[in-house]
């Protein structure tokens, strides 16, 4: 293959994938992350009998142990300049030193980890469905987050906590586990408008739309560790994935917190690097394009760079209200479970169900879950196909992310197929997510508790 060639194939790929990648839906994995992570931490000993802990502000977590935290993170960039092959090293003028001024701290924090310093970092719990919320102080998901649109968020509830109030570690790590999706890993990058980005040495956004609000997450939340060689060879952008730095990352500052007695800290940050390992879970984050072979991409792009782009724009769309649908019909059933207090529901079932619990190791994100996840991609595409109405899943033409058809999906399902359809879609969800207590239990031992 000449040079030329090679530059005009590995461009077509780089132009489809960026374009697949463009809509906020994609930026997301699994909604509402609770509705699962309760389910998996509530039968490990460990997270469901631990001793209640006090709620504490971030930044006298950071003031006490300023210190230690310089350390930790110095060790943490060279674990990831070390290990992580398309690591963006932080800039030296951004690592965290230890200078006494509490003023600084959270600022100084946020630089040195690379996440948006805007994030407020309230001090808070999320309600499950059907939990009573009369007396509790609600908090708007409004204070919550960094991100503008919160219309996903319409219907749920969350408390609001004080400084010093007693509350469980399974419900603050299993909050913590939506956190990094309330906009953490908003505008990183040099092209997203934000002064923070331009400073950070991320680069450009490597895919994706740079300027859509939860666009520039995605490089963050998802891993295409398992492409075919001609993708990773023509379309080097599609490693550039940093879900591995933040699974360490957290694994480390909440091994810092645990060990220096800050123990709601020890369980928040633990939940924040859940949230990666369960996003890596999710087929379409883990797979650049589920249930299309290499050869039909490279000749939908063939197509476009001879003027005819139909072809492209229809794949994009429907692998973009694929996603929504699989993401959608999750967050429905499992709330749907949780108001009716149905403990026997199938998926909670597999989530409360543990045979082993594998020993964590760095390479656990790519070599394994990844990897598990990605060889159910075909599968899953299949049964959506299967399971959902046609014109959610057929129609290049039918936006489903911004249709109110989307909050109808399981009604909409059941008149296409009935039960059956209903119970196929419950059986994929269930498949995709049995290997995932065996994921947190191996992750949230990794943490040394002293």
């Amino acid at each position: 293959m000449t040079a030329m060639k090679r530059y005009s194939l590995g461009k077509g790929l780089i132009v489809f994938a960026a374009l697949y990648l463009l809509l906020p839906a994609q930026a997301m994995a699994w909604t509402e992350h609770p509705l699962i992570s309760y389910q998996a931490l509530s039968v490990l000993p460990e997270v469901r009998d631990a001793k209640p802990v006090q709620a504490e502000e971030l930044d006298a977590f950071l003031t006490a142990e300023e210190k230690g935290l310089a350390v930790a993170l110095t060790q943490e960039e060279a674990w990831a300049r070390q290990n992580l092959a398309w690591y963006k090293p932080l800039p030296d003028a951004l690592a965290f030193k230890a200078t006494g001024d509490s003023k600084t701290i959270r600022k100084r924090f946020c630089h040195a980890t690379r996440i948006n310093p805007h994030f407020p970092f309230a001090l808070y719990r999320a309600l499950l469905p059907g939990m009573d919320s009369r007396g509790m102080p609600l908090i708007a998901p409004e204070l919550l987050t960094v991100l503008k649109d919160t219309t996903d968020w319409k219907g749920r509830q969350f408390v609001r906590l004080r400084k010093g109030d007693q509350v469980a570690p399974l419900l603050v790590v299993t909050t913590a586990t939506d956190e990094p999706d309330f906009g953490l890993d908003i505008g990183l990058y040099e092209d997203n408008d934000t002064a923070f980005g331009r400073i950070y040495g991320l680069g450009k956004q490597p895919f994706g739309n740079p300027h859509l609000e939860y666009g520039s997450q995605a490089p963050f939340h998802m891993g295409f560790y398992h492409e075919a060689w001609i993708v990773n060879a023509l379309a080097g952008f599609v490693k550039q994935t940093y879900p591995e730095y933040r699974i360490h990352l957290y694994q480390t500052l909440s091994q810092l917190a645990f060990r220096t007695g800050h123990y709601y800290w020890g369980w928040r940050f633990l939940g924040m690097g859940l949230h990666y390992i369960m996003d890596l879970t999710q087929p379409y984050h883990s797979t650049l394009m589920p249930g299309a072979s290499v050869l039909r991409m490279l000749w939908i792009n063939t197509l476009a760079m001879i003027g005819i782009k139909g072809p492209k724009a229809a794949a994009i769309q429907l692998l973009s209200n694929r996603h929504t649908a699989l993401e959608k019909f999750q967050q429905k059933v499992l709330q749907q479970a949780y108001c009716a207090k149905d403990t026997r529901y199938p998926v909670f079932v597999a989530l409360r169900s543990m045979e082993a619990c594998p020993v964590w190791i760095d390479r656990t994100p790519r070599d394994v879950i990844s990897a598990q996840s990605s060889a159910l991609a075909e599968e899953t595409d299949r049964v959506i196909e299967q399971t959902m109405p046609e014109r959610f899943v057929f129609d290049p033409a039918f936006e489903l992310g911004t249709s109110p058809e989307l909050g109808e999906i399981v009604a909409r399902m059941r008149e296409k197929g009935g039960e059956k359809a209903i119970d196929q879609a419950t059986s994929l969800l269930k498949d995709l997510l049995a290997p995932l207590p065996a994921y947190m239990c191996s992750y949230v031992r990794s943490v040394e508790k002293r």
